[in-house]
């Protein structure tokens, strides 16, 4: 289809850490859409498409390929959702969330394996760092904080001194009460998920707060604070 194709994101990061990782993305310079159906006339299996954003999901098995044309965002105000235009791998890169989830690696055959790290992801992951790439991320999309948090308790790793300065500068700005809650709500699912997640809202209690969702959080270790949280998803999924 004459695309330069990448593999990208959480996939790439999980190769170097020797971690399995099922989830694919792939980045395409040029119609990620149709990229998609072709792969799926090859695969087989649940194609969904998002033309507004130029993405594409399918599942077959156990295999999850999310596919998505290149592109830069812009955010008209902040904690809102991007308006998005089509560009170049190294722009798609730099609005990610994080230096080791900005990795990409080619696809195509000629130059298969090629390895592309713009923004210091490798040097990162071996300092067991977690930094964001621009100054405005957790204000462009708070939901950020959440994975900050995450991925540092998930690997061990650390979040870099800069990163949780600007965690601490959006929670002064109450960025998080500023999101959509079906957003807020599906950052603590995944964080429930987590192997150990009372440990991980432990840790966003210190940097961040949970004022947002518990009125007085400070009172709980980290088992009583993962169930008043699993009881809040709950109650919501009821009602």
């Amino acid at each position: 289809m004459g695309m330069k194709c990448f593999l990208v994101g959480g996939f790439v990061r999980d190769l170097q850490l020797e971690r399995a990782n099922y989830d694919l993305d792939i980045a395409a310079e040029g119609d990620g859409i149709g990229l998609a159906k072709e792969i799926n006339k090859k695969v087989g299996g649940k194609l969904v498409a998002y033309k507004r954003f130029g993405t594409a999901t399918l599942v077959s098995g156990n295999i999850r390929i999310d596919i998505a044309t290149t592109r830069r965002e812009k955010y008209k105000e902040p904690a809102a959702m991007p308006q998005v235009f089509f560009s170049t791998l190294k722009e798609d890169l730099s609005r990610r969330d994080f230096t080791i989830n900005a990795m990409a690696l080619n696809i195509n055959k000629k130059t298969f394996g090629q390895f592309i790290d713009f923004f210091g992801g490798t040097k990162d992951l071996e300092e067991k760092k977690i930094r964001v790439l621009h100054d405005k991320s957790f204000i462009d999309d708070p939901t950020r904080i959440f994975r900050a948090v995450r991925f540092e308790q998930r690997f061990g790793f650390s979040i870099e001194e800069h990163t949780e300065s600007l965690i601490k500068e959006a929670a002064k700005m109450e960025m998080v009460s500023k999101t959509e809650f079906r957003r807020i709500r599906n950052e603590l699912i995944l964080i429930l998920k987590e192997k150990d997640a009372g440990k991980v809202l432990l840790r966003l209690r210190e940097v961040y707060g949970l004022k947002f969702i518990l009125p007085d959080p400070a009172a709980v270790n980290s088992k009583d604070l993962e169930k008043q949280v699993r009881g809040l998803i709950k109650k919501g999924r009821d009602q």
